[in-house]
């Protein structure tokens, strides 16, 4: 059967018909939501990444592009899944190849779950010494999801103690037109606060009354009640101009 059959078996072995109806209600796998022409089978996230872990050795990446390319989602979450093991126990040869795997196949990582179980495990880390330059691409695509992927890669960066383009994107991404960028770049400022709130706070101060208000509320989620309401308010002051 081969290992992309395999894969398929086993995910289809514990496939859930009345869960895959709330997954796609989930991931707008609806008629004019996002998700639009996804389809789910319903296996947990644990699942599959216990079919992840038990086929990854043996799954080529020419098998994996396969399975990127299937029009079942948990195949292609799956897929991701692999190439995170891959990744985190290959060595550079190994890892280049699934980076540009990744770049040729940003159009079959098309929901956030599998945005954000990917960019942060692969596209970051492969970056944090690199030209970061494909980052500004990303964000600047008619893509949705490779503007989303942009931003979550630098939460790579953000765990090595560098914000420089976190910031840089989310200040670019603020008037992004759609909902699960702004959710993503105030997570990401979120996570900047959570390692250094000044930083996250200078940022806010230049920037919280031009932002969208999802964005705002995920960024300052861990501040205090009364710095949260300030910001809300709006009553936050800018720093002077140097």
């Amino acid at each position: 059967m081969g290992g992309v059959g395999e894969v398929r078996a086993a995910l289809a072995q514990v496939a859930d018909p009345e869960r895959a109806a709330g997954v796609g209600r989930y991931l707008q796998m609806v008629p004019g939501g996002y998700g639009e022409g996804d389809r789910a089978i319903g296996v947990t996230m644990p699942e599959q990444r216990r079919v992840a872990g038990r086929y990854w050795r043996q799954l080529s990446l020419d098998e994996v592009a396969t399975l990127l390319g299937s029009e079942v989602h948990e195949e292609r979450l799956t897929a991701i899944f692999v190439l995170v093991r891959k990744y985190a126990r290959g060595d550079e040869v190994q890892r280049e190849a699934i980076f540009r795997l990744v770049l040729a196949n940003t159009d079959r990582i098309n929901n956030w779950d599998l945005v954000d179980s990917c960019a942060p495990y692969l596209l970051g880390p492969w970056l944090i010494d690199r030209d970061r330059a494909i980052l500004d691409r990303l964000a600047a695509s008619d893509l949705v999801w490779e503007r989303r992927m942009a931003i979550m890669a630098t939460f790579a960066f953000i765990r090595a103690g560098d914000f420089e383009w976190t910031l840089r994107l989310s200040e670019r991404l603020l008037g992004d037109p759609h909902d699960l960028v702004h959710k993503a770049v105030g997570w990401m400022l979120r996570e900047v606060g959570n390692r250094d709130r000044a930083v996250t706070e200078e940022f806010l101060s230049r920037w919280h009354r031009d932002m969208p208000r999802v964005t705002l509320r995920y960024a300052i989620e861990k501040f205090e009640p009364e710095r949260r309401r300030q910001y809300l308010a709006g009553t936050i002051t800018p720093p002077a101009a140097p």
